[in-house]
């Protein structure tokens, strides 16, 4: 069962995550990409998994967004996260991504976080956006600046061991 679609773009629907994510969630968390640029997360199961699913869909209620699935839209594979995160310690919602390494180079982080820009202007009404990124993240960078982000310094968020690097709209 696939969850809410909330939007699509020319190769990818984005969509709720559902209970049925767990295997793809717990794959993607745990590659090695996502643990070097995002941090370990400590889900080594399935039940973790469903859990951090669960923390997603809360922010569904209390936000009306948070991350959603980036499935292909000719398959319905799931193959990343993209969405708005209200995270504690930033003023404004951030738009946050993370694909499968064996998609990276495609474009698909750049048009997932597009359509989320564009989402959350003009169907939410959000008139800033930030995103945060591991600095020596080139290819996370690239596509925040591709997408018209502007770069704004430094943060580290409380319970971050190290500084991310800021963007915004």
């Amino acid at each position: 069962m696939s969850g809410t679609e909330v939007l699509r773009t020319e190769r990818l629907v984005l969509r709720h995550l559902t209970r049925d994510d767990a295997p793809f969630v717990l794959q993607l968390i745990n590659e090695p990409g996502w643990i070097a640029n995002i941090g370990d997360r400590g889900i080594r199961d399935l039940d973790g998994a469903r859990g951090y699913i669960q923390r997603i869909a809360a922010s569904y209620a209390a936000n009306g967004y948070g991350l959603w699935a980036a499935a292909l839209k000719d398959t319905g594979e799931p193959i990343g996260l993209c969405g708005l995160i209200k995270r504690e310690g930033l003023e404004h919602s951030d738009v946050g991504y993370a694909f499968l390494e064996r998609v990276w180079g495609h474009g698909y982080a750049r048009e997932a976080a597009a359509a989320t820009l564009a989402h959350a202007r003009d169907a939410i009404g959000l008139s800033k956006v930030l995103a945060i990124t591991t600095p020596g993240n080139g290819r996370s960078i690239a596509v925040l600046e591709t997408i018209g982000m502007k770069g704004a310094g430094s943060i580290r968020l409380s319970g971050e061991a190290r500084d991310s690097a800021l963007f915004t709209t």
